[in-house]
């Protein structure tokens, strides 16, 4: 069955402009080159409901001015009065996050500030910089209420500036595998879809662009978000079927990471996504294990996606992922955090003998990844005081209660590893066991990846690819199942566990696209180092939202070659933590459950502030009885077993098509034209400014700067072979040149005894590479002007660095002749051209030398150059080229096959 040409849908709503009347806000929204316009009208007379009226009508630049010049001229006070406008500007934003009310009138939140921070096949993703938060009413309606200022603290609480993302046109509550899958979906299907579209749709916005003139026509594709990583979903709530689809921007919380590995200059784009689940969402100590929907505390969905830079399109690129989950235990267990030890004690809430919550949750994500569903446990096994091991137990009944009622072949797989007790052992090594888990891990879900295998695979594949698991489809891989780390606080353990499975996997994708030769990845690599930096900060990120403080144990600390002073910022980090669980938590909770809509405040109901527990507000059951009761023994949801092992939510049926959005656009509209998303040609752009020249590279940031040196970035390198300058270090340079001064006194690090990890995540620490010392630049004392002396860096680096060699003080004499006559060669080609005749026969002609041509041009000198003329071989050859990078490839003749055969004979064979 054909597939069809597929795009994502592109917001046309993504500069705003917020008017004001003293009766009504007028939001204008634009697309970025401001040719096409949309009006939302959102009265300010109502004290306490939210009115807004869309315009329904896309105005041009100029329609759109006479609109705001009526609208001034309508609300003055006086007609013809120029001193006072009747339309004022108010704020310009980026996009909407949401409506809120708390006992007033409703809020309007909008995005102010924004910050690229990744980009995937041209879909930029944005950081949330700033918002500013407008209260809709106007003063002469409003009606007071004495607590709605304390509301509006504890709601802004939750800091939007703070690792909140959007994108105007990926999907960033869905992975990537399930964005490229619904693109290439079968055109019959979307033939279908598009006209039920068209005849069901009441939306006259819906009918938009579509083209049926021949056979030019893309299918723009917009998927329906996944609540679950939605955090602004119930701020939408009161809108979102009363205005246009793009006015609608869905906000996710967690991490966005982006570096770039440059394997001898081709960009390889490596990006890390976290999503952290907004169900059962809050902090540390005060949401454990499950709710009784099945959502767990600190779930984080991380997806790591490798992609070749040098082609842009989704069709015609390579692409790969890899996703892996951490979650709490999903059992009703809770720690009372009211006694004030570091450690409290683990209390099993409620007993679960049929695993309700735990079938629940496994449920979820075999609708989501498929099977298999592999849990890594990482929680202590063996303890003088019965305390981490009260959780194994319970999850494993749990999961030996679910497991027979699936087939053999979809069965849970539990794996249970004593992480702590492996680290305290000398004669263990934490990262090699990792790894082993790590290979099987991969080897039974697979990976994503968008194209074929390679040729070169295929003639000389290797062992560990044969047994690769997943599911192979014609264009490629899809991965089946996930693995879900967990450790009592999804922390530090749980990060350095998943980076060990991120390596192996990488690896694999790299492999896959034709990158490396095997899938097999050492430390103390450039890309390695790269990837683990990426996760550092992954891992520092979500300890800070969920504990509290950053990461305590790295891997650096489970490699055992952590530096001396780490230990002492582990310290700190672990009382930072304390403190934060012990007297902060308890506000955040309150901020997270106003911003979540998990309580609403209401008149006649207790304040938030005043309840004793918000038990009852996750907890839904203990207010009112389900309708429904689930079968204890086919736990899952009707129709999922039947597709397994391949995720039931990618799967092409009528209750998966029901949440698209189909439409037909000619193939150069803006609506589906990422080329002109990503490169603005309508704007200036700096270099300076460039996202792809400012994110880390594999080359300026971890490579060493000598040329001698192998530039691959999967060359193993010294542990003081690194390419980290100390000018990007977060330490001021006085600082950086007196630990210059003081590394060669300071003391060893500590035996690998004092490595401790019997706390489980405690607190985390900056970088290593902080404050490091760099061989390449030598301190220096430069004087100004001025009475004041600074010390500034030589960062002029000598010629044996750049080169390789020295350069002699004084040139010999055969190269200064060999110069002087390269000197009178370019004199004498110019008073050749541009001689008049009168000097030519004052010079004989015969005293100039004739330079002879030897390029390839026809007329090739300093002024004009004349291009060769191809022959129809070469000029083959550059369509063909041309053909490929838009994905068109010819198909290889029994000629390409025999060289490639010869080629392959002769290079490895």
């Amino acid at each position: 069955m054909p597939v069809a040409a597929a795009a994502p849908l592109i917001s046309s709503v993504q500069k705003l402009v917020l008017y004001e009347t003293r009766a009504r806000y007028f939001l204008v929204g634009s697309n970025p080159a401001e040719t096409k316009y949309r009006v939302l009208k959102i009265d300010r007379t109502e004290p306490k409901d939210l009115v807004i009226i869309d315009d329904k009508h896309v105005y041009t630049q100029q329609e759109v001015r006479e609109l705001l010049g009526r609208l001034d001229l309508g609300n003055r006070t006086k007609m013809g009065q120029k001193g006072s406008s009747g339309l004022s500007r108010a704020v310009s934003a980026f996009g909407i996050v949401g409506f809120v009310r708390f006992l007033e009138g409703y809020y309007i939140v909008l995005i102010t500030k924004r910050r690229k921070m990744a980009d995937i096949g041209g879909h930029a993703i944005y950081k949330i910089e700033d918002t500013n938060m407008i209260y809709i009413p106007n003063d002469s309606v409003r009606v007071s209420h004495p607590d709605e200022a304390r509301y509006l603290r504890i709601f802004q609480n939750v800091d939007l500036s703070s690792n909140f993302y959007f994108s105007y046109s990926y999907d960033l509550s869905h992975s990537l595998q399930y964005n490229l899958t619904v693109l290439r979906m079968p055109l019959e299907t979307l033939k279908t879809e598009t006209t039920q579209t068209r005849q069901e749709s009441f939306d006259i916005f819906e009918d938009e662009g579509l083209s049926t003139q021949g056979g030019s026509g893309v299918f723009g594709i917009c998927s329906k978000p996944y609540e679950k990583y939605v955090w602004n979903g119930k701020l939408l709530e009161a809108v979102r079927t009363a205005i246009h689809r793009d006015w609608l921007l869905y906000i996710i919380h967690g991490f966005c990471g982006q570096s770039k590995l440059l394997i001898y200059g081709r960009p390889i784009y490596v990006t890390l996504i976290a999503r952290r689940s907004s169900k059962f969402a809050g902090t540390r100590f005060l949401k454990r294990g499950s709710n009784c929907e099945g959502d767990v505390a600190n779930e984080v969905e991380t997806e790591q996606i490798l992609y070749d830079a040098s082609v842009m399109s989704f069709s015609a690129g390579s692409y790969s992922s890899y996703i892996q989950v951490r979650g709490s235990v999903p059992l009703y267990w809770s720690q009372d955090i009211s006694t004030m030890m570091p450690k409290p004690p683990i209390t099993l809430d409620q007993a679960d003998p049929y695993a309700h919550v735990a079938a629940l949750h496994f449920d979820q994500m075999l609708q989501r990844f498929g099977s298999p569903i592999i849990i890594l446990n990482l929680v202590k096994e063996r303890e003088k005081r019965k305390h981490e091991r009260i959780l194994s137990e319970e999850l494993v009944a749990a999961v030996t209660y679910l497991n027979q009622f699936l087939p053999p072949e979809h069965a849970i797989i539990y794996i249970p590893w004593d992480m702590a007790k492996y680290t305290k052992s000398k004669l263990c090594n934490v990262l090699d066991r990792l790894n082993v888990i790590a290979e099987s891990v991969v080897k039974k879900t697979g990976f994503f990846v968008n194209r074929p295998d390679s040729y070169c695979s295929i003639l000389r594949p290797d062992e560990k690819w044969n047994e690769l698991g997943g599911c192979v489809v014609s264009t490629g891989r899809l991965q089946t199942g996930v693995l879900r780390t967990n450790c009592v606080d999804c922390l530090d353990r749980t990060n350095t566990a998943q980076f060990m499975v991120g390596k192996c996997a990488l690896a694999y994708q790299l492999y896959s696209l034709g990158l490396i030769d095997k899938p097999n990845l050492q430390f103390d690599t450039d890309a390695v180092r790269l990837f683990e930096e990426l996760y550092e900060d992954h891992g520092d990120t979500l300890s800070l939202q969920y504990g509290g403080s950053q990461l305590v144990h790295r891997v650096k600390t489970y490699r055992k070659i952590a530096p001396w002073t780490q230990h002492s910022k582990d310290i700190m980090q672990t009382l930072s933590r304390y403190y934060s669980n012990a007297f902060s938590d308890a506000d955040r909770q309150d901020s997270i459950n106003l911003f979540l809509g998990v309580f609403k405040p209401a008149e006649g109901k207790p304040h938030l502030w005043e309840l004793p527990t918000d038990f009852y507000l996750h907890h839904k059951n203990t207010l009112s009885l389900s309708q429904t009761r689930q079968s204890y023994t086919y736990w899952w949801t009707t129709g999922v077993l039947k597709h397994l092992p391949l995720p039931f939510d990618e799967v092409t049926c009528a209750e998966n098509r029901r949440k698209l959005t189909v439409k037909k656009f000619h193939k150069y509209e803006e609506e589906i034209d990422i080329h002109n998303e990503f490169f603005r040609p309508y704007e200036l752009s700096s270099f300076d400014e460039t996202f792809c020249l400012a994110m880390t590279n594999s080359t300026r940031d971890f490579m060493p700067k000598n040329v001698g040196i192998d530039p691959s970035p999967f060359t193993v390198r010294k542990p003081d072979e690194t390419g980290k300058s100390v000018l990007g270090n977060k330490n001021n340079r006085e600082e950086t040149v007196l630990q210059r001064k003081t590394a060669a006194s300071a003391p060893p690090p500590p035996s690998e005894e004092a490595v401790s990890s019997s706390s489980e995540d405690d607190s985390g620490t900056d970088k290593e590479d902080e404050g490091a010392v760099s061989q390449r630049s030598t301190p220096v004392k430069v004087t100004d002007t001025g009475d004041n002396t600074k010390i500034t860096e030589n960062v002029v680096q000598s010629t044996k660095d750049v080169y390789g060699v020295n350069l002699s003080d004084i040139p010999s004499e055969d190269d200064l002749a060999i110069y002087a006559r390269f000197v009178q060669l370019g004199q004498s080609q110019h008073k050749q051209d541009k001689g008049s005749q009168q000097f030519c026969s004052k010079h004989p002609v015969d005293k100039v030398i004739n330079l002879i041509p030897i390029s390839s041009f026809s007329q090739d000198n300093i002024y004009e150059v004349q291009p060769p003329r191809a022959d129809w071989k070469s000029i083959e050859i550059f369509h063909a080229h041309i053909q490929a990078g838009r994905g068109n490839m010819q198909p290889l003749g029994k000629d390409d096959f025999l060289m490639y055969r010869e080629y392959i004979r002769n290079r490895y064979m």
